[in-house]
């Protein structure tokens, strides 16, 4: 019997003797999924039907109006075991939940690490006196004791193939006829993810191959864009929502002929639709219960340790190839007392971390020797015409380059003209901008603004610039706008010099709510952040798409920043790679690839780069004028009243006088 085995048994058999009622739910989760580790280790895919049954088990304690007496919710643990106790056994709870996709995987020392947790939870429950501080110290420490070996296993999901069979074997081997194959997973299964799969199975296998080629292709052509030989590359990381197997395994197929072998990590590229986007919002500060300056130091030393590791396969490592879904329901989370939240001290520890971790990830994978793709589709919860969406959606993946690349061309020759740039709104919309330009010393050979094509940014549709600081001032509001899977109402920022100097939104009565759901989710717990991007939307299709079916709120920000001028807070879309030579397909390079703060990373990386960007669109119906202001004083139209007007690119209008 070897150690893990060993420690499983005696975990097991102390688990299965302990009898307390205050935690009789924790202890019968915990040898629910021992259960489920053997029965699996005793029939694995012989019988996919068992897998349904075990999700369903699994999930039903926060899934619906079932998450309201669960101990996943902080809200009902503070009420059972007042509030510090609360969270700190709600953590506990969350963590032992985690070992569901440990025991698909059949990571048999995964389960028995929570196992061992659980006994140390008991025993403080029924032997000490002061048990928030001991359950405090507990779960500090099981962070601590363990982060290695989390970290290393992330970074080796990361970089090697050999670390990615489970999820290759599903995608590669599975019955795509018999939907059961997703339970495999062990992520929560909903009908989206069912119908989903039965759809893409049914199609040609043509068809699925034609959808996967334009993503793989616009992989590619990200490389070649910027002069990165993929010849040196030998692993792309596949991120895709549950459903789409059979696309990937066309996908697979695709970027192995690229010579690239497809890796993948569950924490950031399997997705599935959640149980309970509430059970996952009130987590989301888990690690404040823990979180201090030994932890970000420690954990910023492993990275460097890691990377270094495994220097060679980082550099062979290509980047990300993305595909998002569309359609959920949407969510307006409710803010709970009960939930972790950062401290002032915590809020800049997470913020340094981030920005650390990044930039020690930088030297060993730079960006600017990597590339990515991103492409989006509607899931079935997104109405009854899913189909009919669909493919509408693949038709505006695949709407012709050429053609916008002429009219695009048309607006940026009319930018490059300009001092300035003047953006307004109309109706309910109050926004009032004046976007800083950078001078161009040769305008034969430069430009402004990149002629945005269906590359590593699908679909097609947009020009866009990192636009100068200083000067850029003014008001940015959107009515309704959904980020990040999170509605925001009238949401407003006001800059100063590039700068955010104020914000606000009426998702909420309290305004300090209201301004604290914006810092968390948009500022990333900063006090300010910097104008990116500065971008024109012309995928008028795109726009019509979301209007004909009512589904403008559910578009993602991948599609959704195509619809119209868009506004980017945090990174320019050069971040940690402004020194690649880029040119548009009229040969002019690009000289705007960075802002005041990205300009000191030769000084203080530090104070360059924020490792967050948000887009923000105003829709068409929003939209006022859009005006260049030259240096001599004279104004040109791109937009008025929300149609294109400058000579040239009128076109883009048809498609929405159409707009039912």
């Amino acid at each position: 019997m070897d150690m893990i085995e060993e420690r499983w048994t005696l975990a097991r058999a102390r688990v299965e003797e302990i009898s307390g009622e205050d935690f009789g739910d924790f202890q019968e989760y915990i040898l629910r999924v021992c259960k489920l580790f053997h029965t699996i280790e005793e029939v694995y895919d012989a019988d996919l039907s068992m897998y349904r049954k075990w999700n369903h088990l699994l999930y039903a304690d926060i899934e619906g109006e079932a998450y309201e007496t669960s101990f996943a919710n902080p809200a009902y643990c503070a009420a059972q075991f007042g509030a510090e106790m609360g969270q700190y056994l709600c953590w506990y709870y969350v963590k032992f939940r985690e070992a569901v996709t440990a025991a698909c995987e059949k990571e048999q020392y995964e389960i028995v690490k929570r196992m061992e947790l659980f006994l140390q939870l008991s025993q403080i429950l029924l032997t000490e006196e002061e048990k928030a501080r001991f359950l405090k110290e507990n779960l500090y420490y099981f962070i601590h004791d363990y982060e290695e070996e989390r970290m290393e296993r992330a970074v080796r999901r990361m970089l090697l193939p050999e670390e990615s069979g489970f999820f290759m074997d599903i995608i590669m081997k599975s019955d795509f006829s018999d939907t059961d194959y997703l339970y495999r997973y062990g992520e929560f299964i909903s009908e989206n993810e069912i119908k989903m799969a039965h759809y893409l199975a049914s199609l040609p296998e043509e068809q699925l191959r034609q959808m996967a080629q334009i993503y793989t292709e616009g992989y590619r052509k990200g490389f070649e864009i910027a002069g990165i030989d993929l010849s040196k590359k030998k692993t792309v990381q596949i991120r895709y929502h549950l459903g789409f197997e059979p696309m990937m395994r066309q996908a697979v197929r695709l970027f192995r002929e690229m010579g690239l072998e497809p890796v993948f990590r569950r924490e950031i590229g399997i997705q599935s639709t959640s149980p309970n986007k509430q059970c996952a919002y009130d987590h989301r500060f888990d690690d404040a219960l823990y979180l201090n300056r030994a932890i970000v130091k420690q954990r910023l030393e492993l990275t460097e340790t890691l990377y270094e590791k495994y220097r060679e396969e980082a550099l062979a490592y290509a980047g990300p190839a993305v595909l998002e879904v569309f359609g959920e329901k949407l969510f307006v989370p409710e803010v709970k007392k009960e939930s972790p939240s950062y401290t002032k001290e915590q809020e800049q520890l997470s913020v340094e971390y981030r920005r650390e971790a990044a930039l020690i990830q930088n030297r060993f994978i730079p960006q600017d020797m990597c590339s990515y793709t991103i492409i989006a589709y509607p899931i079935p919860e997104i109405g009854e015409q899913f189909e009919e969406i669909f493919r509408e959606t693949v038709r505006v993946n695949t709407l012709d380059s050429d053609v916008y690349r002429d009219i695009q061309q048309k607006l940026i020759e009319a930018l490059d003209e300009g001092e300035y740039v003047h953006v307004t709104g109309r109706g309910n919309n109050h926004t009032d901008i004046q976007i800083q330009l950078h001078t161009l010393t040769d305008k034969s050979r430069q430009t402004n603004f990149e002629n945005c094509l269906a590359d590593v940014n699908i679909p097609v549709g947009e020009v866009f610039t990192s636009p100068v600081l200083a000067g850029t001032n003014g008001v940015l509001h959107v009515t309704q706008v959904y980020l990040n899977e999170l509605r925001y109402e009238n949401l407003e920022f006001v800059f100063r010099d590039g700068m955010v100097t104020d914000y606000s939104c009426t998702n909420y009565e309290m305004e300090e709510e209201n301004r604290r759901y914006i810092k968390e989710n948009i500022l990333h717990n900063r006090d300010t952040l910097p104008i990116g991007e500065f971008a024109i939307g012309t995928n008028t299709t795109a726009y019509v798409m979301g209007r004909k079916f009512g589904i403008e709120a559910k578009l993602p920000i991948l599609i959704a920043e195509k619809t119209g001028p868009h506004f980017a807070l945090g990174d320019t879309c050069y971040s940690m790679s402004e020194d690649v030579v880029l040119h548009n397909p009229d040969g002019r390079e690009i000289i705007a690839k960075e802002n005041e703060c990205s300009a000191l990373r030769n000084e203080d990386a530090s104070k360059a780069y924020f490792n967050c960007h948000t887009d923000i669109t105003i829709p068409y119906d929003e939209l006022g004028d859009i005006v260049v202001h030259t240096a001599d004083d004279n104004k040109i139209i791109l937009i008025q009243e929300g149609r294109f007007v400058l000579p040239g690119t009128e076109e883009l209008n048809r498609v929405l006088e159409c707009e039912v």
